[in-house]
């Protein structure tokens, strides 16, 4: 019970961290995009403080085998670059860059009812259950 309260806290901080750094916002986050246009940094700030707060929380934790609530930790091993982070990273970025959403905010803003965010989710559910069924097929 403890476990599923401290979730819940943790999401709610989360998504209110989000509001509060308009990264919920897609005109915000396509504004910081438009590097060539009318650009608005604000959101690196946003970006850098988790970069720093998540190196300090990966150096904390690199050893341990549970989290603070008893969930074991696997962290991948993996140092290769590879096709698949490559495109992976590209879908992410191309999604990112065309609907001002990546699955954090769309998630939050689907609390506020935005259309856009509906229309985010359904079709990241999409692209997930298709890399599902290629991963099937390629197993066959």
């Amino acid at each position: 019970m403890i476990r599923r309260v401290s979730e819940f806290f943790v999401g709610l901080v989360f998504g209110f961290g989000l509001l509060l750094s308009g990264m919920t916002d897609p005109a915000k986050v396509i504004s910081f995009l438009d590097v060539t246009g009318v650009w608005d940094p604000s959101l690196a700030f946003v970006m850098g403080g988790a970069v720093v707060i998540s190196f300090i929380a990966f150096r904390l934790s690199r050893n341990w085998k549970a989290s603070l609530m008893g969930r074991v930790i696997i962290l991948s091993d993996l140092k290769t670059i590879d096709v698949k982070l490559i495109l992976g990273s590209a879908l992410f970025g191309i999604g990112w860059g065309l609907s001002g959403f990546c699955p954090g905010p769309a998630i939050v803003s689907l609390a506020t009812g935005e259309f856009k965010s509906i229309i985010f989710m359904i079709a990241m559910i999409a692209g997930m259950g298709c890399e599902s069924l290629y991963q099937r097929y390629r197993q066959t």
